[in-house]
């Protein structure tokens, strides 16, 4: 055992079901650390670089038929994808393919024709500003004189 693994306990499991749609999850929308992933036939965006998702290793089980899950994760993310299965093609695209000192995300379960997508640093920044859901963000931040959390998390905290 790894001694920077941190072991999960009986913590609340955030599900996110993609069939048939595009779903995306971002900016400060969540304080779990174990996600489950189903998708089939869509896609699925996850950002978590909140800082309101509490320390330790962030696990998220896939199961997913001719689908793609993008993780928008911070620059010094470790993605642990050693226990994920894959059933015909299928594979992890991190462009970097470097693995940090940072926070350390196991990606477990099964990619029957699909692909998860890492987004990392600024890469992940532009793909959150590129959505709608960061237009609805600025515009509600201008209405209530805030920050706009959707582009960058970390910086409004």
């Amino acid at each position: 055992m790894n001694a920077t693994h941190t072991p999960i306990t009986a913590e609340a499991v955030t599900r996110v079901q993609a069939h048939y749609e595009n779903v995306k999850k971002l900016g400060h929308w969540t304080s779990d650390r174990r996600f489950e992933v189903r998708a089939r036939r869509g896609m699925a965006v996850l950002d978590l670089r909140s800082p309101q998702i509490p320390d330790g290793d962030i696990d998220v089980e896939v199961d997913l038929d001719h689908a793609m899950v993008k993780l928008l994760v911070p620059q010094d993310a470790h993605i642990d994808h050693w226990d994920l299965r894959y059933t015909g093609r299928g594979r992890v695209k991190d462009w970097t393919g470097e693995n940090g000192e940072g926070r350390r995300i196991r990606v477990t379960g099964e990619i029957r024709h699909g692909e998860i997508r890492v987004h990392r640093g600024g890469v992940a920044t532009l793909s959150a500003m590129f959505s709608r859901e960061f237009v609805q963000d600025v515009r509600r931040a201008r209405r209530e004189g805030t920050e706009p959390t959707v582009a960058d998390p970390a910086r409004s905290s």
